[in-house]
């Protein structure tokens, strides 16, 4: 008998099926591995069946018997453990400390059983762990395993496990999956989350796929012979296809040529764009146990679209955060227009000629603020008539781009009552109101519907028409082969391949994301390199996803 089973689970969000009647189970002894590209659906599967989202149709079984499971609390109580990619730990507190939270309840806590219960989980995980050692100074790798612990705690059958080696280092991913076998040898269920193939193949029992929220397959490895490439044409819908060149670099024997040429550009015709209004160079942002992003040359040029596409997690975020000016870098620069902006905050940045639209749009606004305020949030001087805001002049300028941006509030609506496309409207409308000569865009249309991801898709075209340069980070993949002249993979940080749009499809960009190695070109404007390097292609061979 299955240890969990998901029976025709739905979930919608507007017009938008997250999920669409998926059925899957765990069995007792398994690991099974659940892969598809972003926005497949994975996460959303798995907050419903934690109780962190409440499906629109379907139900859970836990071994033979029907459950509502309303809150993370109840996914514990029938034997259920989750551990995600981003940690909910308390630095400052003890191990011990950070389990009892995860399980505490009103009343005293009994610290000498927390610490007998951590030994016992961390003697059934197969790992040594203080219980008395503060978290903080734990390596990235021991902090999982306290995440795993935390889930140990008492009587769980099932561990769910989310990108569970983003953030490791390789040695530390041989580590948890040695943890893992163990306890899969012990009878537990786990669930494994994850994009990277060589490590699927290597752990699961079997595999199951998701494509736009449906399962496309379920591959039992016990009984079939499945290549990486198998595997990447059932999560993207199409055949992947390499150049003569790629195939004996990769060994992928079912990999077929493209018949009109190569499956990789070795360099990008830049005279299209000789003048590069954004630039970076020798660009590293450090993590706690090696480089978050290292990028060696990156270029924008006037008038093109340059989409930054990867997985979750392989430096999107710190690439644009540091070009926005909220994270400082451990070394380069940073040049807008050829001039060195590195050393430079927010809001002389803005006047340098950058317009930022920010991938959490709920972190760039006060709720309370109103439409016309936020409006201006970021150029307050040019709103200024001497030491005071000039009020009328705010509320003119609040009206043009309501109109102009279609944002349905009015100037003095509280921002945050606004729908996300209406918000994400205003934000747009702050960014380029200044007609900026270099735009930063991450993820602009995340949680939109398709008429506000049109939108902004024409705002983006428009800009670029005008002669702005736009880098547009996205993790969906359909609106970089849209909106982008150029396409830059990065992978664990670093920039894998440049493509031109012409030469990018599903199938090439999902093989890049999975598996390219560092040591690309550099984007247009840097001397043309191997966009891929044999070696780079041999590691995509291991890790095809979408």
């Amino acid at each position: 008998m299955p240890l969990v089973r998901l029976v025709n689970l739905t979930k919608t969000f507007g017009s938008l099926v997250a999920c669409d009647h998926v059925s899957l189970d765990v069995k007792p002894g398994e690991v099974h591995a659940l892969l598809g590209e972003n926005g497949a659906g994975k996460s959303t599967l798995m907050r419903c069946l934690f109780g962190l989202a409440k499906p629109d149709d379907g139900w859970v079984e836990i071994a033979g018997q029907r459950v509502t499971i309303s809150s993370p609390g109840d996914a514990i109580r029938s034997g259920l453990g989750m551990v995600t990619q981003e940690f909910s730990l308390v630095g400052p507190m003890s191990v011990t400390e950070n389990v009892l939270l995860a399980r505490s309840s009103w009343g005293r806590l009994d610290v000498a059983g927390g610490r007998a219960a951590v030994a016992a989980a961390a003697e059934r995980l197969g790992v040594e762990v203080d219980p008395d050692a503060r978290v903080e100074d734990l390596s990235i790798g021991e902090r999982q395993r306290v995440e795993i612990l935390k889930a140990l705690v008492g009587d769980c059958r099932l561990l769910i496990l989310d990108e569970p080696t983003a953030v490791l280092t390789p040695q530390d991913s041989v580590a948890l999956f040695t943890a893992v076998r163990r306890l899969v040898a012990q009878g537990m269920g786990v669930l494994l989350i994850s994009h990277k193939l060589r490590e699927v193949l290597d752990i699961a029992n079997r595999i199951s796929v998701l494509r736009h929220g449906r399962l496309t397959a379920t591959v039992d490895l016990a009984t079939e012979q499945v290549e990486p490439a198998d595997l990447a044409r059932l999560m993207v819908g199409a055949e992947a296809m390499a150049s003569p060149e790629f195939v004996e670099a990769t060994g992928l024997d079912v990999v077929r040529p493209h018949q009109d040429g190569l499956f990789l550009k070795t360099e990008v015709d830049t005279g299209a764009h000789p003048v590069p209004v954004l630039a970076v160079k020798g660009l590293r942002v450090d993590g706690e146990a090696r480089p978050l992003l290292q990028i060696d040359h990156l270029e924008v040029g006037s008038g093109e679209i340059v989409g930054v596409a990867g997985v979750s997690g392989n430096g999107q975020s710190e690439l644009g955060a540091v070009l926005c000016a909220i994270k400082t870098p451990a070394a380069g620069t940073i040049s807008l227009g050829g001039k060195d902006v590195t050393a430079l905050g927010p809001a002389a940045r803005f006047e340098a000629g950058l317009g930022r639209i920010l991938e959490d749009r709920r972190a760039s606004i006060a709720p309370t603020l109103s439409v016309e305020h936020t409006l201006v949030l970021e150029d307050l001087d040019a709103f200024k008539r001497g030491p005071f805001l000039n009020r009328h002049r705010i509320r003119r300028h609040a009206h043009k781009a309501i109109e102009r941006y279609a944002i349905k509030a009015a100037p003095a609506d509280p921002v945050g009552t606004l729908s996300g496309g209406n918000m994400q409207k205003v934000l747009l409308a702050r960014a380029l109101s200044r007609r900026p000569r270099a735009i930063i865009a991450s993820q602009p249309t995340r949680g939109l519907d398709v008429g506000a991801c049109e939108f902004v898709h024409d705002q983006l075209k428009a800009c670029a028409a005008d002669g702005a340069g736009v880098l547009l980070i996205s993790e969906d993949l359909d609106e970089i082969l849209l909106l982008a002249d150029t396409i830059v993979v990065l992978y664990e940080g670093r920039i894998a391949a440049t493509l031109a749009r012409d030469d990018a499809d599903m199938a090439t960009l999902g093989l890049l994301m999975a598996g390219a190695q560092p040591g690309a070109s550099a984007h247009a404007g840097a001397a043309a390199q191997p966009a891929a390097t044999a070696p780079a292609a041999a590691g995509a061979a291991k890790e095809v996803a979408a």
